[in-house]
């Protein structure tokens, strides 16, 4: 018996709740996005909150917070954002992430810039909180090429970690792979191995929102093309190695992925 079938029986306040979980569930119906706006907003600000915060709780504390627990709470934040919100909006939490899902014919392109621009508006509400609270500068909180090394060593680190980070993001949302659930695990986890190795250099940021909100706040963009252009290009090259492996997107597993389906599936044509 399928769900349209058992429907009908349903109750008027059982109905009514099945009709707004149907809602929710159509990415493509406009009366949800706010919805979707609203997670990307909140979970850009979760992620820059444990991202920006370790830095400057660093600053206020000295030697409370290491360099270790500071780049593995970012990962292990976004792997809870995933599995508690990524149903809603798909749970990009970044710009370039968003990007490069509509490149891969994903996600709709009308709908790229209301992501980026709540993305942008959360990480900035996280960096004057954690000000507020703190009350050091959030400049602490943002990333900057290590001294001794140049804006182009941290651009390449930036173009490196990033095509990593959208390949492993893009592979776990493909059609030929049933491993949706597993994509929080996978993200979170190579967030957390990508800081542990490659924030010497850069910061291991990644994305452009979590860098600009920290910015912002603490009024120094000093190097900030770094974490614009390294994590789009490295979010092209992601989108051109999925290619390579395994042709167009558009299928409806990847497209369900982008859009908040946790539980992706393999679909056969004509079936």
């Amino acid at each position: 018996m399928t769900a349209t079938e058992v429907r009908p029986s349903l109750g008027p306040i059982a109905r009514y709740e099945q009709g707004i979980l149907d809602r929710i569930s159509d990415f493509d119906d406009p009366r949800q996005e706010w919805r979707r706006l609203f997670s990307e907003l909140l979970g850009t600000f979760l992620l820059v909150m444990v991202a920006a915060g370790g830095g400057m709780m660093g600053q206020a504390f000295p030697g409370v917070i290491g360099r270790t627990a500071a780049v593995v709470a970012p990962g292990l934040m976004v792997l809870g954002i995933i599995l508690f919100m990524g149903k809603v909006s798909g749970a990009h939490l970044n710009p370039a992430v968003s990007i490069a899902f509509a490149l891969r014919r994903d996600f709709q392109w009308r709908r790229v810039p209301g992501y980026i621009i709540v993305q942008l508006i959360g990480a900035t509400l996280a960096a004057l909180v954690l000000r507020e609270v703190i009350t050091v500068s959030a400049k602490y909180g943002a990333n900057y090429p290590a001294a001794g090394h140049s804006t182009m060593a941290a651009f390449w680190m930036e173009l490196l970690l990033t095509t990593g980070l959208v390949s492993v993001i893009l592979g776990t949302a493909s059609g030929a792979q049933n491993v949706g659930l597993f994509g929080a695990i996978g993200v979170g986890g190579y967030i957390a191995l990508a800081g542990l190795w490659g924030s010497p250099i850069s910061g291991a940021s990644m994305n452009p929102a979590r860098t600009f909100g920290p910015d912002l706040v603490g009024g120094n963009f000093t190097s900030y093309w770094v974490y614009v252009a390294g994590p789009l290009a490295g979010a092209v090259i992601a989108v051109v190695i999925a290619f390579v492996l395994r042709g167009a997107g558009g299928g409806r597993s990847g497209s369900g992925a982008a859009q908040g389906d946790l539980f992706t599936e393999s679909y056969e044509v004509g079936k």
